[in-house]
């Protein structure tokens, strides 16, 4: 009888050992599956990155090297001067001036569709109004057609008005809650705003407050995840935006970084294509190695403080986007 309690319990104690050793199997294959998905998934977007650093900090003779591939021999920061130079987008203008422009347009049309997107997409979210349907219907419909369709008009109102080569195309939108991506925007504010209970409003209302101090003193400082969230996208998005610099700043005066950038590629690939015409693959190796170095070392330093941005916010952004998906009850 002792043998078979024995027994008993050895068998209960292989058993509870295999059904251990089953877990914890299927949780190093979840979690092996889930770092090799993630891991490829940062090398997709990191190559371009390590790719763009590498190139721009090698020589010419580098280039031309068929056996170096990512480190260089000698690293040289002669391609990010010239690439300083040649950002400016003018004999007189510097990587810093284009820079300066591009701070103005992104962040100033930033913080105008935060204030502007947030009152919107309060009234959207809190109130029932007579054309409710309607104007949602419309914002809905500014989020869904591309900008590009109604763009002749916009452009021939702004070159009316002799906006123009002024700041004006970017700054005015955003103050009305449209400019880029305003409509998407609104649509975060209007799901942000009307997941929050209800309950808020009633004590102001109770307390005297006015619509618009219940907004500002209570429901606006409530929304500080979805402005930090949208104002980031804004920011980031009018960073990159080529069209409608290109569209209104037509001086090279006022150009920014991402039109410099352009001007700068095109040039740079004109000179390969031009040196390299009628020559086979094999004559075309060192052939116009340093314009593509700079190049990317131009693409280095307009990329590099939106990089520097997210460096120092990617935590509140993070955080942020969670707060906005769960808030309310």
């Amino acid at each position: 009888m002792l043998k078979t309690a024995t027994q008993k319990w050895s068998d209960k104690v292989q058993a509870d050992w295999i059904i251990t050793v089953k877990k914890r199997g299927g949780l190093f294959i979840n979690k092996l599956s889930l770092y090799t998905v993630l891991l490829s998934l940062s090398f997709v977007f990191l190559y371009p990155l390590l790719f763009i650093i590498s190139q721009s900090l090698m020589m010419p003779a580098d280039v031309s090297d068929s056996t170096v591939q990512w480190i260089p021999q000698s690293l040289s920061l002669s391609n990010y001067l010239d690439a300083f130079l040649a950002l400016g987008g003018a004999p007189n203008r510097t990587y810093w001036d284009a820079f300066m422009y591009s701070v103005i347009i992104s962040f100033g049309s930033a913080a105008l569709q935060v204030f502007s997107c947030a009152l919107a997409g309060y009234a959207f979210g809190r109130y029932r109004f007579p054309g409710y349907t309607l104007c949602l219907s419309l914002v809905l419909f500014a989020f869904l057609v591309p900008p590009q369709t109604i763009i002749v008009p916009l452009f021939q109102l702004f070159s009316d008005f002799g906006w123009i080569n002024t700041f004006y195309p970017f700054i005015v939108p955003s103050l009305t809650g449209h400019g880029l991506k305003g409509a998407l925007f609104v649509l975060i504010f209007i799901q942000f705003f009307h997941r929050l209970p209800f309950v808020l409003e009633e004590a102001a209302r109770i307390d005297g407050a006015s619509a618009f101090r219940t907004y500002w003193t209570i429901m606006l400082p409530l929304a500080r995840p979805a402005m930090l969230v949208v104002f980031l996208f804004s920011v980031v998005w009018h960073w990159n935006d080529v069209f409608e610099p290109n569209l209104y700043l037509r001086v090279p005066n006022y150009y920014n970084l991402s039109q410099t950038l352009g001007i700068f590629n095109g040039i740079g690939s004109a000179q390969i294509d031009a040196a390299t015409a009628g020559l086979n693959a094999t004559q075309t190796i060192g052939v116009a190695p340093t314009m593509m170095n700079k190049i990317m070392a131009a693409a280095m330093l307009s990329i590099l403080p939106m990089l520097v941005l997210y460096l120092f916010t990617q935590r509140y952004f993070v955080e942020s986007v969670e707060r906005a998906g769960i808030a309310g009850e």
